[in-house]
């Protein structure tokens, strides 16, 4: 929507005591009373509420890493969910999960009221397999798309890697390195499904670790225009910094927990910094502040965000 850079200021605009309050009023309410798919269409979705999927308890996964379950709850919160989930309708207005069980879990820690999914019918396996390859053979997808349609067939038709390589005539390389674009931020791959970003910068963006650093580059790149290899020494600059700010030997003190309400300030500080934003608060209510920057450039921008 066009109004969302605005509302997103107005939310930081506002003091404290109103983000507080307002915190549990920004969920939408689920939507029901969707279609199930199949066949040429098995690519649409629609939004279904979390209360009514079910996990299958026969193909319950238990390898969970609990951080990175953390980190994608809150990339979540602030994104939402690009790649869909996949259900099964089992009666009028229940879902069984076929694949997305981690997202499904981070989707719940993160207080999400629904969930985008590809809804299919009981025989439609063949169908989908049938219509995922028929898709690919489009020349107009982009690589997101792509993507997409790789990672279902893995998931939902029990493919590997090296079968999907085979079947689409490619080096299994070339496929790998189109599902690891599923492992950046929703922001990014929106751009890079839009036309905004190359494969290529994407690429140079995903060796960077933390979000926060990807996402500075990300926009840094659309602001300035940069070439992929400007994207690839920005990213090596970004590493090295981060870097050189790690003392050696130093042993990493867990840091107390913010209450949800200020995470969620926190996170809501980093988007619109587009950079890390550390909030520490003690009990009494003072606190201190910490936001990155990783050049007098990028400090620049911060300030301009900051109307200085």
């Amino acid at each position: 929507m066009s109004t969302a850079p605005t509302n997103k200021k107005q939310g930081l605009g506002k003091g404290i005591r109103a983000l507080l309050d307002t915190i549990d009023d920004e969920i939408q309410a689920p939507k029901s009373n969707v279609p199930a798919v199949s066949g040429q269409n098995a690519n649409a979705t629609a939004r279904i509420p979390l209360s009514l999927i079910e996990v299958n308890p026969k193909q319950p996964r238990r390898d969970f890493d609990a951080h990175a379950l953390a980190e994608l709850s809150e990339s979540i919160k602030l994104h939402d969910i690009i790649q869909p989930i996949t259900v099964i309708r089992i009666g009028q207005s229940k879902y069984q999960l076929i694949s997305g069980e981690r997202r499904l879990r981070a989707a719940t820690m993160a207080g999400l009221a629904d969930i985008p999914a590809y809804i299919r019918t009981a025989d439609s396996q063949g169908m989908l397999e049938m219509a995922l390859l028929e898709n690919l053979q489009r020349e107009n997808l982009n690589a997101i798309e792509i993507a997409l349609s790789y990672r279902q067939l893995m998931d939902e038709c029990g493919l590997t890697q090296e079968v999907v390589a085979d079947r689409m005539k490619k080096e299994r390389s070339t496929v790998a390195n189109y599902l690891r674009l599923l492992k950046l931020p929703p922001d990014i791959q929106k751009a890079v499904r839009d036309g905004k970003l190359s494969m290529g910068h994407a690429r140079a963006i995903i060796a960077l670790e933390h979000v926060e650093q990807q996402l500075h580059v990300f926009h840094e790149t659309l602001e300035k225009g940069l070439s992929v290899r400007q994207v690839e020494q920005l990213v090596k600059d970004v590493a090295a910094n981060h870097h050189h700010n790690q003392t050696p030997g130093s042993v990493k003190v867990p840091a107390a927990k913010l209450p949800p309400a200020y995470k969620r300030i926190e996170d809501n500080m980093a988007s619109h910094f587009s950079t890390k934003v550390k909030l520490d608060r003690k009990k009494n209510g003072k606190g201190s502040l910490l936001i990155e920057f990783y050049s007098d450039e990028d400090l620049e921008r911060i300030m301009d965000k900051m109307s200085m």
